[in-house]
C-alpha cells in the first residue's frame, strides 16, 4: 500500500469526501474546477494528509525518539530472513524463458497447492490464479462477479482499503455486522438486511481484520446456506490464516465446496515478505460454478499478465520461508 493510500485509509469517514481546492475567499476557484473535470468521479478522494500522519511527521522532525507501535512492515522491525536462500530463489535460469501462463506457472501453483495440503485443504494447482497482490485478487473477483454499481458485502469493523478497492471497480460496499458477544462473530440478521437485488458477493476477513476473530465452524455453515438462498459468492481473506494463537483448528475456506467461493492469501504475510509481490486466488465451489469462474479469471489475468517469471520460480523456496518466519 502506498503512503498517501495508508495514511487516507486511517480516517475512514473522510474517505470518499471530495474537497476542492478554494481561492483566497474561500470558493473553488474556476481552472481547479477544469482540472478536476479532467478525473473520473471514481477518483475524487480526500487527499489532504490525516492528522495522525502529521503528527508523525512532526515528531520526527523534532528529532525525538519514535517508538511506532502501527508498524506493520515486516522487513523493517527487526526479524531475520534466510537472505541467502531468498536471495538464491531469485536467480533460477528457468526464468530466462518467457512462457506466458495466465493462471501463473504451474511450478508456483503447486507449491501453493502443497501449502494448503499441508492445511489439511486437497486444492488442485488448476483452481489458483496467481496475481502479484490480494488487491490485484480482490480487483479479480469484483470484475467476475460484479456490473457496475453491484453491491458486496463487508464485515465492519474491518479493513479501510477496501473502499479504495471496491470504488476503482465501480462497486458498492454495503456492511454488515461483527458482533462481541463471548466473542467475535457475525450478526446474521444484520446480513440478512444488508442483502439487496444488487448484491453478488459477501467478504470475509478469515481471521479479521482488526478483531482477530476466525469463522466458526456453525457461521460456515450458516454462511453457505445464506448464499445458497441469496445466489450470492463467498470472497474469503485469509492473508492471516496461518497464525492462529488460539490452539483451535478453523477450516480454510478454500476447501468449502458448498458455494462458489474464492480464497485470497499471499506471501505478504504468510512469509513475511510483501515486497516479492506474490498472491494468488483459489476458486471452490460446485463444479458447474468452479469451471466457468475458472475460465472467466483467466481471461481476465490474460489480459494483463502481471506475474514476472523470476518471482514465479521463486514461489516454492519464499513459501518454504514461512517456516522460519513464522
Amino acid at each position: 500500500m502506498s503512503k498517501r493510500l495508508s495514511e487516507n485509509s486511517l480516517r475512514l469517514p473522510n474517505l470518499l469526501s471530495f474537497h476542492s481546492p478554494v481561492n483566497g475567499r474561500g470558493a473553488p476557484s474556476a481552472s481547479s474546477d477544469n482540472i478536476l473535470s479532467m478525473f473520473s468521479r471514481r477518483t475524487r478522494w480526500n487527499l489532504e494528509t490525516n492528522p495522525y500522519s502529521l503528527a508523525i511527521q512532526e515528531h520526527q522532525r523534532s528529532g525525538r525518539e519514535l517508538l511506532d507501535l502501527s508498524a506493520s512492515n515486516a522487513t523493517a522491525v527487526g526479524l531475520q530472513f534466510d537472505r541467502s536462500a531468498i536471495l538464491k530463489s531469485l536467480g533460477n535460469p528457468e526464468a530466462l524463458s518467457y512462457d506466458p501462463q495466465p493462471r501463473g506457472l504451474y511450478v508456483a501453483r503447486e507449491a501453493v497447492s502443497r501449502y494448503y495440503r499441508e492445511l489439511g485443504t486437497e486444492l488442485s494447482p488448476d483452481r489458483l490464479i496467481l496475481t502479484t497482490s490480494t488487491s490485484e485478487a480482490y480487483s479479480y473477483a469484483f470484475r467476475l462477479l460484479c456490473d457496475p454499481d453491484d453491491e458486496v458485502l463487508i464485515p465492519t469493523p474491518s479493513y479501510p482499503l477496501f473502499e479504495y478497492l471496491a470504488q476503482i471497480q465501480d462497486v458498492k460496499l454495503v456492511p454488515y455486522e461483527l458482533v462481541y458477544d463471548h466473542g467475535w462473530q457475525i450478526d446474521f440478521h444484520s446480513l440478512q438486511q444488508a442483502a439487496t437485488a444488487r448484491t453478488r458477493a459477501v467478504i470475509l476477513v478469515n481471521p479479521n481484520n482488526p478483531t482477530g476473530s476466525y469463522v466458526k465452524s456453525y457461521e460456515f455453515q450458516q454462511l453457505n446456506e445464506f448464499c445458497r438462498e441469496k445466489s450470492l459468492a463467498v470472497i474469503a481473506d485469509e492473508v492471516f490464516f496461518d497464525f492462529n494463537l488460539s490452539g483451535k483448528a478453523y477450516p480454510s475456506f478454500a476447501g468449502n465446496r458448498d458455494v462458489l467461493t474464492f480464497t485470497l492469501s499471499g506471501l505478504s504475510k504468510i512469509s513475511g515478505l510483501p515486497q516479492m509481490k506474490v498472491a494468488w486466488v483459489a476458486v471452490s465451489g460446485p463444479d458447474e460454478l468452479v469451471t466457468p469462474s475458472l475460465e472467466r479469471l483467466e481471461v481476465i489475468a490474460d489480459t494483463y499478465l502481471s506475474m514476472n517469471a523470476p518471482i514465479q520460480h521463486a514461489v516454492p523456496e519464499l513459501l518454504e520461508q514461512r517456516r522460519t518466519f513464522q
